[in-house]
């Protein structure tokens, strides 16, 4: 039977107000330790230590969050992401053992929606699962709620009732977080973000150690939609290019 949990900030969470979060982990000392830090922010948490355990408990018990390590026995993270945003889409927040920006772009590209490279604190990774549902909440928002037309930047379309973008009238899949991203820099184009103002404004995240996060995004996002259309200012951040008049 779901119990009724008290969070970490003080707050009771209702059985039908609660998210279910699949965490899919090989090494049970930090399964465990992930499972209880969310079930004392009042998640319903479900655990798999393997590929083949993961997509299974994922179709049967439809989780609203999946947090995923990498490397898994059976089958590795990235299969078991590409499965089951097959069923269905979910966040994904990967998990990698390596600081290697090939395995998060790689992550990126099958539909995780975050990483986080181990070590990592508990507190941090908290945070970021509540962040990743409240851009789902805000997503389906924004679908009830559309903003009118769509916006085209030269060959770029942004269709922000639908959430879908077209390059050249072809249509681009977009992870959530890389559409929130393209629609951040394009609310003001040619004008250029920090990395902390991008981390603020799409991942609700303040603290600086997460900027490599938004670069790896903005590298992914370059491939989807053409790197010519994403300027680097070093030093400073990132802005979306428009056709000039």
């Amino acid at each position: 039977m779901e119990q009724t949990h008290t969070s970490h900030n003080g707050t009771t969470a209702t059985p039908g107000a609660q998210r279910r979060v699949l965490v899919v982990e090989d090494d049970p000392t930090i399964l465990d330790a992930i499972a209880a830090r969310l079930r004392a922010e009042g998640f319903l948490v479900q655990t798999a230590g393997d590929g083949p355990a993961a997509v299974d408990t994922a179709e049967a018990w439809q989780p609203d969050l999946l947090i995923l390590d990498i490397m898994l026995p059976g089958f590795d993270g990235l299969e078991v992401c590409r499965r089951v945003q097959a069923q269905r889409p979910v966040p994904v927040l990967m998990l990698t053992a390596r600081d290697d920006e090939t395995d998060m772009l790689v992550g990126l590209g099958v539909g995780a929606d975050d990483y986080m490279t181990k070590p990592f604190s508990m507190r941090e990774l908290a945070a970021r699962v509540h962040v990743l549902l409240r851009r789902v909440e805000r997503a389906a928002l924004a679908a009830t709620t559309p903003r009118s037309g769509i916006l085209r930047l030269g060959e770029l379309e942004i269709d922000h009732a639908q959430r879908r973008v077209r390059v050249r009238s072809e249509d681009v899949h977009l992870t959530p977080t890389e559409f929130d991203l393209l629609v951040c820099l394009a609310n003001t184009p040619r004008a250029v973000l920090s990395r902390e103002q991008l981390l603020a404004e799409v991942w609700d995240w303040a603290d600086a150690s997460g900027t490599r996060t938004v670069d790896s995004h903005i590298k992914a996002l370059r491939r989807k939609i053409g790197a010519e259309r994403i300027r680097t200012v070093h030093g400073v951040g990132y802005a979306l290019e428009t056709p000039t008049p």
